[in-house]
């Protein structure tokens, strides 16, 4: 890693700054995930319905992340930060007023597409203003509290004021978080930019996965990613099914990300004495085994033990994922490189919830939760493998 100038250092306020606007932008998605496909549910749509309707979320991010990942290489931080509070109010606004199966899958675009962009201008600030490694992993250790926080805060408050007001009382709330976001970052210092060495090209996104440790980590990426949308589409199908209320859907849901937040709380006190590869490579394992025994639980209480115990083990991961990333791919084509993971693993989840869907329809999602929790355990040896030269034998 490059050098920086002392003007480039994120200070502790800075960055508690930036950790507090994401959490007010994500959560407003976050709660939508969570009230829109209980909404569709109650109005009786089928599960194939919902999981469609999840998976747009994820859509939108499909086609704007390579996109966004170079725009913010070209202009920074507040920028695309203002456009996406934008759309994201916006989004939430229009489930207030039309609250239909159709304009819920237009606000799932929105706000999905929204807060997948604002992530790759944050990740971007954040680990360009990293010093060395063992900032890299507590910056980001740090940075992957808000989203974490915000799938604690978003569900649990939308499922409490669906309770209490209903659902239009709970999309006007969500609809005010990303307002609170720019009142948070607006004054976030831009970073200088990157300086291009005579003679590099740009080349193209999909050069990146010429080297290997790119595609391992990709796939790696992915099979975690999938194992978040397993639970997030399970807990709400199978809650519904079990009569259980909204509020306790939202403390399931609140739980997993309540220990994802505790455990990446703790990450930036061992950052200098974790390795990214065991780390990822553990909680593969610890994620299989509990997708293994997820679909045995039948009670609420149960499926809060579960959900808490997956929130720890894949609450590690991200941090470490980033790190890796930063390390791997060239100061220029940082934004590029993020964009290019946030597409790639959410062009996984617009088909994996309708897959999930589906064959939770037919099969029933113990059949998912195995069927994804064996391909974790086998692709754990991918982690492995992540290991840095100097590990190997």
């Amino acid at each position: 890693m490059t050098g920086k100038s002392p003007t480039q250092v994120l200070s502790p306020a800075a960055l508690t700054r930036l950790i507090a606007g994401q959490i007010c932008l994500h959560a407003c998605m976050a709660g939508m995930r969570m009230a829109a496909p209980l909404m569709a549910l109650r109005e009786g749509y089928s599960a194939l319905a919902v999981g469609v309707l999840l998976s747009l979320f994820a859509l939108t991010q499909v086609f704007l992340a390579l996109p966004a990942g170079r725009y913010a290489d070209r202009h920074g931080f507040r920028r695309p930060i203002g456009l996406c509070v934008v759309v994201a109010s916006t989004g939430a606004c229009l489930a207030v007023v039309f609250p239909l199966f159709p304009v819920l899958c237009l606000s799932a675009l929105m706000t999905g597409g929204a807060t997948g962009v604002a992530s790759i201008s944050l990740q971007r600030h954040v680990g360009r203003s990293a010093q060395n490694n063992t900032e890299l992993k507590s910056m980001f250790s740090w940075l992957s509290i808000g989203p974490a926080l915000s799938n604690f805060v978003g569900p649990l408050a939308a499922g409490l004021l669906i309770d209490h007001g209903g659902f239009r009382v709970a999309f006007l709330a969500l609809s005010g978080l990303p307002l609170m976001t720019w009142l948070w970052v607006r004054h976030t210092v831009e970073l200088p930019p990157v300086v291009i060495k005579p003679g590099i090209k740009s080349g193209r996104a999909w050069d990146l996965l010429l080297e290997p440790m790119m595609r391992r980590l990709m796939l790696v990426n992915w099979l975690l990613s999938s194992c978040w949308d397993v639970h997030t589409f399970v807990v709400p199908v199978l809650g519904h099914e079990r009569g259980l209320s909204a509020s306790a859907i939202g403390a399931i849901l609140a739980g997993f990300a309540l220990a994802a937040t505790s455990v990446r709380v703790a990450l930036p006190m061992f950052a200098a004495h974790l390795d990214e590869w065991v780390v990822v490579t553990s909680a593969m394992l610890m994620t299989a085994v509990l997708f293994m025994l997820y679909p045995l639980m039948n009670s609420a209480m149960a499926m809060g033990v579960c959900s808490v115990l997956l929130g720890f083990s894949l609450g590690s991961v991200q941090p470490m994922i980033m790190s890796t990333l930063h390390q791997i791919t060239p100061a220029e084509r940082h934004g590029e490189a993020l964009g290019f993971r946030l597409m790639a693993i959410n062009a996984s989840s617009v088909v994996m919830p309708m897959l999930f869907g589906s064959a939770g329809a037919v099969l029933g999602v113990s059949l998912v939760f195995w069927t994804v929790g064996a391909s974790v355990a086998v692709g754990a040896r991918s982690a492995w493998w992540l290991r840095p030269p100097a590990h190997k034998a």
